[in-house]
């Protein structure tokens, strides 16, 4: 995920997206999951796939932004967990926490999609066709959805300033964050996103701001589900941070809940010849 203000996708790409999200308007019925199981290197389908995920009180499901069939298949798992009666709740990398009252009407419906679609934008900057389905599903299920991200500036003064830069101010709105970049994290990073995000800027500040990212989101995942006890959460976020190293790192190292991490199929990145049990735990295949 970029830093710095990420401005709506423009051109061919962003029409594509568009008309391919728009060819599916309403919510698609739930099919069933085919899973690869990266720690015993096999498929997985039907009652087996659903019986993996409903053990879990976190279940993280990456993606790439601009990736519809990511999308689909993230709705295809919190579809798979409704169906099985699992009391759901869904994490949101899209929504800054300060957002959450108007998550809470977009669920409620007291806001129509004109204007819950302005503060979609004023929170994400990918076209919201792309999300939409998701959205529209946890309305209808009456399914809660959770802000866990942090004010952009936040994450955009790290980058550019580093850490130690934050105000007192500032560090308060990150509850319980800290800051200290091993080794292990760098390469990390440097594995899971390249030169992607942080192009000119100094790297360990890129690697200061990922952190952020990821602790503040696992915080606030275990701050909701500390709250909600009976609940599981579906945590939808970019691929870097739902890794194993990325937010759920930080989970395991503050209260270790059983956590499952799933990334989408994408030819020649996400599939059982690139990734590793060190990486996912299972690959949602086509």
């Amino acid at each position: 995920m970029t830093i710095f203000s990420r401005k709506p996708i423009m051109g061919l790409l962003a029409f594509s997206i568009l008309l391919l999200a728009a060819t599916c308007r309403e919510p698609k019925q739930a099919v069933p999951l085919n899973l690869f199981d990266l720690q015993t290197r096999q498929s997985i389908a039907g009652v087996q796939a659903m019986d993996a995920l409903k053990s879990a009180r976190l279940v993280l499901v990456g993606e790439h932004h601009t990736d519809p069939g990511h999308h689909e298949a993230q709705l295809q798992v919190i579809q798979t967990l409704t169906a099985q009666s699992v009391p759901l709740s869904i994490g949101l990398e899209m929504f800054r926490k300060d957002s959450q009252a108007a998550l809470d009407r977009w669920v409620a419906g007291e806001l129509d999609e004109a204007a819950f679609e302005k503060i979609y934008l004023d929170n994400w900057n990918f076209p919201w066709p792309l999300y939409r389905n998701i959205f529209v599903y946890a309305r209808e299920m009456k399914i809660p959805m959770v802000g866990l991200n942090v004010s952009r500036d936040i994450t955009r003064q790290v980058a550019q300033h580093g850490f130690a830069s934050l105000s007192d101010q500032q560090r308060g709105e990150l509850e319980g964050v800290t800051c200290t970049v091993t080794r292990e994290y760098r390469d990390f990073i440097r594995s899971a996103f390249g030169a992607h995000g942080h192009g000119n800027m100094d790297f360990v500040r890129f690697c200061e701001a990922q952190l952020v990212w990821d602790t503040a989101m696992a915080i606030n995942s275990l701050n909701y589900l500390d709250q909600y006890p009976d609940r599981a959460m579906v945590l939808l976020a970019g691929s870097g941070h739902a890794r194993k190293m990325g937010i759920p790192y930080q989970i395991k190292s503050r209260l270790p809940i059983p956590t499952t991490v799933l990334l989408p199929h994408t030819p020649d990145i996400f599939e059982p010849a690139t990734l590793t049990s060190n990486d996912a735990d299972f690959i949602i295949m086509p």
